[in-house]
């Protein structure tokens, strides 16, 4: 008998119509019960927990942060974890988790695009997707994944690719980690886990995005700086190109200690700054790429490398390091 941890937070998977619009409603043991009348899961213990009850476009940091403790606790007792989980942030958390993990118990987030009372949901067989995957001894080891659409991600490089569709997440520069479906656990490539990287108990800095597009000046860079923001992610022009005037204060943030990570604002393909005056400017003055991580995800590594005792002096070489590691393990 395998023992598995089911944490819901709330999200569509645990909602239901109300005039108001979807809210949620269903909980824990409501959700672990819809998933064991899709397959057989009499070899699956499981233990079903409420951590939250939000929608993820309302989470915040510190909620995430709080699930990343009870990941964490629930890792060192049972043979898998599983996470249910608005799919609006659900590749943000499921990356900060990854983040975070030190165990060898797999850990994995799901979800649903369709409502809990939906004629034809699709969050009971997602649920029970992930807990035949973590409860699967070959899932040991794998870090945090993200199972969707009988497909499992590794959560390092997955986004959500649609607003509604059913398959709504992919990892465009590495590809699935094994099928989960009628037939049982397929896996196809089964990773380690990507290397813990921040605490648990720490408070994440503040790091901003700004985005790139026709004309953009350099307003949303000098905004962030004087909100406190501690490093930059550039969600770049193609493979990481930038406007003049973001270029030029983004040089000057650099000069002045304070790190830029770029990321591309498109949905595939790594990063590397090619033209002058642009992206090749910014990576000779010691912008981060960012592979093939999105903007959002390079986000939190970058705030999670900010929390060690080196901070800003260190920043550039945790994040490179960090990135070559996970690179050399997809």
């Amino acid at each position: 008998m395998r023992h598995v941890v089911l944490l819901s937070t709330g999200g569509t998977i645990a909602t239901t119509a109300s005039e108001a619009g979807l809210a949620v409603s269903v909980d824990a043991g409501r959700l672990a019960a819809a998933a064991a009348e899709v397959w057989d899961l009499e070899d699956v213990r499981v233990e079903a927990l409420d951590v939250n009850r939000i929608i993820s476009s309302a989470a915040s940091l510190d909620d995430v942060m709080t699930l990343a403790r009870a990941v964490d606790e629930a890792a060192a007792r049972a043979d898998g974890v599983v996470v249910t989980h608005g799919t609006d942030s659900m590749e943000e958390s499921a990356f900060l988790v990854a983040l975070t993990h030190r165990h060898q118990a797999p850990v994995a987030f799901t979800g649903a695009q369709r409502s809990f009372d939906d004629p034809a949901p699709d969050g009971p067989r997602n649920l029970a997707a992930a807990l035949r995957w973590v409860a699967d001894p070959r899932a040991r080891g794998t870090g945090v994944s993200v199972v969707f659409g009988d497909t499992v991600l590794p959560a390092v490089g997955t986004r959500k690719v649609h607003t509604l569709g059913l398959n709504g997440f992919a990892a465009p520069g590495r590809g699935p980690v094994a099928a989960v479906d009628d037939t049982g656990v397929r896996p196809y490539a089964v990773p380690a886990a990507a290397p813990a990287l921040l605490s648990t108990d720490a408070a994440l800095p503040r790091v901003e995005v700004v985005g790139q597009y026709l004309g953009s000046d350099a307003t949303a860079v000098r905004a962030a700086v004087a909100a406190g923001a501690r490093g930059i992610v550039l969600a770049a022009f193609g493979a990481g190109n930038a406007t003049p005037e973001v270029t030029a204060a983004c040089l000057d943030l650099l000069d002045a200690g304070t790190p830029v990570v770029v990321a591309s604002r498109v949905g595939a393909g790594p990063v590397r700054g090619v033209y002058a005056g642009g992206g090749a400017d910014l990576e000779r003055a010691g912008a981060i790429p960012a592979g093939d991580l999105s903007p959002w995800q390079a986000r939190l590594l970058l705030a999670a490398v900010l929390t060690h005792a080196d901070g800003s002096r260190g920043a550039a070489a945790r994040c490179r390091d960090w990135l070559r590691a996970v690179a050399a393990l997809s």
